[in-house]
């Protein structure tokens, strides 16, 4: 039987956009059930901190529970194969952090390519590192503690949270760029490295604010510098590495990622979702309040993030000869 031209025009018309339909139903019905945000870092530190941050903006917002799963080890690559392996439905996040652009570096064998495997989702926050100093150093300055580490070659000691993490590499990327020796002492995570750079044994560190703003606060350390390519809002009155030292850049950065061929529907609703929770007044102060910028922008433009900054600290590594233990 031949339909009347109006009804197959309908018809033709209702089939044609079945698939649209049905990919604004997947959706609007994600997310149907709790979703994990994998941290690959122990609870406490800067990355467990923004990860409680947007699950709990997303779960108010998307009606869902946004879980927190801290799973530490191999300096997040733990974490990072956990999601690698999971199912590509996105119900299983990650909470990138620069240590995993570090890491496709550093470490000579790892079981997962981090560019080629993780969907870039979107960008949360960018962070300052402090140069910070025991008191006990005789410098107020950038260019006073170059000197006094260029008069004791091998003797300051610089603490980090471990050897191959962010505060190692910005380190040695000073190092680098002053020619300065120190004696670069690793430490399993940012309390012990704070300890002993609170009692003196050593003498700086590069670290995320957040980590010791009480200590800067009460004066028991002291800041030189920050080392992003601008001043912080936080401390505007501290001047930045590059100020003194050319081209001098480095923060850390976080962000949300999830397995490769995870839904673009899903993606492209959550990086929606995250850059409407960082447009917000309260949690624009909120991030800045634990020392960091917001940092929104599309799932693209958080994918070239990472490929700059593994490019630029796969350098630094093979420059300083930086090798996994």
């Amino acid at each position: 039987m031949k339909l009347p031209r109006r009804k197959f025009l309908k018809l033709a018309a209702g089939t044609a956009a079945l698939p649209v339909v049905s990919r604004i139903a997947r959706a609007q019905a994600y997310p149907s059930r709790p979703v994990r945000i994998i941290v690959g870092y122990p609870p406490g530190g800067a990355t467990d901190a923004i990860a409680r941050l947007i699950a709990q903006q997303l779960s108010e917002r998307l009606g869902q529970q946004f879980i927190v799963d801290n799973r530490p080890g191999s300096g997040g690559n733990i974490g990072a194969e956990t999601v690698v392996r999971s199912q590509p439905d996105g119900y299983t996040l990650l909470l990138i952090f620069s240590g995993n652009a570090i890491n496709a570096t550093f470490y000579d064998k790892l079981g997962f390519n981090f560019i080629r495997d993780i969907a870039a989702v979107a960008s949360i926050a960018r962070s300052p590192f402090v140069m910070e100093v025991h008191p006990s150093v005789p410098v107020k300055t950038v260019p006073e503690f170059i000197a006094h580490a260029k008069a004791n070659p091998g003797k300051v000691r610089m603490a980090s949270n471990g050897n191959g993490t962010t505060a190692h590499v910005t380190g040695e990327l000073f190092k680098l760029m002053t020619g300065v020796d120190m004696l670069h002492v690793p430490y399993r995570g940012p309390e012990p490295a704070l300890a002993d750079l609170l009692v003196g044994k050593a003498q700086v560190r590069f670290g995320i604010p957040l980590e010791s703003m009480e200590y800067i606060k009460t004066g028991k350390l002291s800041v030189l510098a920050v080392t992003t390519a601008a001043r912080s809002e936080m401390m505007p009155n501290i001047p930045t590495v590059g100020e003194f030292v050319p081209d001098y850049e480095a923060s850390a950065f976080f962000g949300i990622g999830a397995p490769k061929n995870a839904p673009a529907e899903t993606i492209q609703m959550l990086n929606k979702v995250i850059n409407e929770v960082l447009a917000d007044p309260e949690m624009k102060a909120r991030i800045a309040d634990m020392g960091d910028t917001v940092l929104p922008g599309s799932p693209a433009d958080f994918g070239r993030l990472i490929a700059a900054e593994t490019e630029k600290w796969g350098k630094v590594i093979r420059s300083a000869n930086i090798k996994a233990e």
